[in-house]
């Protein structure tokens, strides 16, 4: 893994860098465009119960959202239910690939489809019990540069941008989600549709009620 950097080095503060490992070619050009077009065709987006919550009302994200992970089944996280599709192969073999390169496990995968600049993924943090107590996800960017961006959760005025291209991968790891949001911004720029794949190992996973 590539050591990333997100600030000038003369800064007074600096971000803790250890929390982070990102690859900006994780994929080269054209296995990233080609998973970009078979995601694009084949995922079963879903936006009629894609909620996010913001300054404690509920609203419909502005993205695309679908749940893959081991098996028929369904998983609670943050007091909800979702329905995960079974893994396809192009997902499978970038979890396995992800796995090899990292030596971290994954059970399940969120895909948001940004259609444009106009859609966007607000601040959060993944700290949800079911995904333990520092928990490690990894991000895949497919599609135009977007920029991610941080902020202290206890100063705001403490903020990092990182440009994910794409085909990189983005490794998320110890106390980030507990002492660091994160969001996908929205950009003017940005005319193309774009997909965002993160792997969770999410700890309680149950079978589906028929």
């Amino acid at each position: 893994m590539n050591q990333l950097t997100l600030f000038n080095p003369d800064e007074y503060y600096r971000f803790p860098e250890e929390l982070l490992e990102y690859t900006a070619d994780f994929l080269d050009e054209k296995k990233a465009g080609k998973l970009l077009q078979k995601l694009m065709d084949a995922t079963p987006w879903k936006k009629d119960k894609n909620i996010q919550k913001t300054y404690d009302k509920e609203v419909r994200a502005p993205r695309l959202t679908a749940w893959y992970g081991d098996g028929s089944k369904s998983y609670h996280l943050g007091g909800n239910e979702f329905m995960v599709n079974q893994w396809s192969p192009e997902l499978l073999n970038l979890k396995k690939k992800i796995e090899k390169a990292t030596g971290y496990h994954f059970n399940t995968a969120l895909l948001n489809l940004y259609r444009d600049g106009n859609d966007s993924a607000a601040w959060k943090r993944d700290k949800e019990s079911e995904l333990g107590d520092c928990p490690v996800l990894a991000s895949v960017n497919l599609g135009q540069v977007r920029d991610f961006d941080f902020r202290k959760f206890d100063d705001r005025k403490k903020k990092y941008s990182l440009p994910l291209q794409h085909g990189s991968l983005l490794i998320m790891k110890g106390g980030l989600q507990i002492h660091w949001e994160h969001r996908m911004s929205k950009s003017e720029n940005i005319q193309e549709p774009g997909i965002n794949i993160t792997f969770r190992m999410i700890r309680e996973i149950s079978e589906i009620r028929e």
